[in-house]
């Protein structure tokens, strides 16, 4: 969901400049920030945005500057003239110095400062609204290449998961012969080698094998790993989906970890939870 965008251009004597930034977010939220007067131009961009993204928290930022030669000035010669001229006729009394040109320059009118502006703010307000839509076409693009990026990432998670799931299916100590070793080796430690009653060895091996089972969890693992397959799949705004089966994979893999009664498939459940933790993680950054 992150990513970053401009665009900038120039209408009249206006230089504008567009810039979003977005953050991960649970849903979306769109903040925008435009000069008086360009409301108008932000609520066109606000509804651009909320087109194309589904989730995440997004700054746009709107700045407009006028360049220091965006001002002319403009002296009215025909009025400086008829000035001078007029001047010129009258007789000038005595102690009074003559006309000079900064005086005659001074004279209102004669001097104006015309600061340049756009010729016509519609054509303004065109040009930002063009450039908003092309300024979060650019973000789309950018947060999709980062999308795929993070779709080969999250896939090769999920292999993991899968991997993990079917190593814990194979291993040998869930098998009721291998439960029933570790509790005749147990009992042996226990009673100085007088053994147990055959018949009842065997219950009692089956019993445990029956409580530390974990085929419930492991066939929900492969159920929400295809699952998460089929979303990635699917495309579109998935990340909330994904997100609740990282966490129905975290609980499968705490429950198989702790009714893990081996050593090797207590190290298989906890590489599983840590894969399961980067996947949740990553799909945080998922639209």
């Amino acid at each position: 969901m992150t990513g970053f965008a401009r665009a900038a251009g120039t209408t009249g004597a206006v230089q504008w400049l567009w810039e979003i930034r977005t953050v991960n977010g649970r849903g979306l939220d769109i903040r925008v920030r435009v000069p008086g007067g360009f409301e108008a131009a932000g609520e066109a961009a606000r509804a651009a945005l909320s087109k194309a993204l589904a989730r995440g928290q997004c700054q746009l930022g709107l700045t407009l500057t006028r360049p220091d030669t965006a001002a002319r000035v403009r002296i009215d010669e025909a009025l400086l003239a008829d000035l001078a001229a007029s001047v010129a006729r009258v007789p000038r009394p005595a102690g009074i110095a003559p006309a000079t040109l900064d005086g005659l320059l001074s004279v209102r009118g004669v001097v104006e400062i015309e600061a340049e502006g756009p010729a016509d703010p519609d054509a303004l307000n065109r040009d930002l609204v063009d450039g908003a839509q092309a300024l979060v076409a650019d973000l789309v693009a950018a947060r999709r290449t980062e999308g795929a990026s993070l779709h080969a990432i999250v896939g090769g998670q999920l292999a993991e998961i899968a991997r993990l799931t079917q190593a814990a299916e194979d291993c040998p100590a869930r098998r009721p012969e291998a439960v029933r070793a570790r509790l005749q080796a147990s009992i042996a430690a226990l009673t100085d080698g007088t053994g147990l009653d055959p018949d009842r060895l065997h219950q009692e091996a089956l019993l445990l094998a029956a409580k530390a089972d974990v085929r419930e969890e492991l066939d929900r693992l492969r159920a929400h790993g295809a699952a998460a397959n089929d979303l990635l799949a699917a495309g579109g705004a998935i990340g909330r989906r994904l997100d609740f089966l990282a966490q129905e994979l975290g609980r499968e893999a705490n429950t198989l970890c702790a009714k893990a009664n081996d050593i090797a498939l207590s190290r298989i459940g906890l590489d599983l939870k840590a894969v399961v933790e980067q996947f949740r993680e990553q799909v945080q950054n998922v639209e």
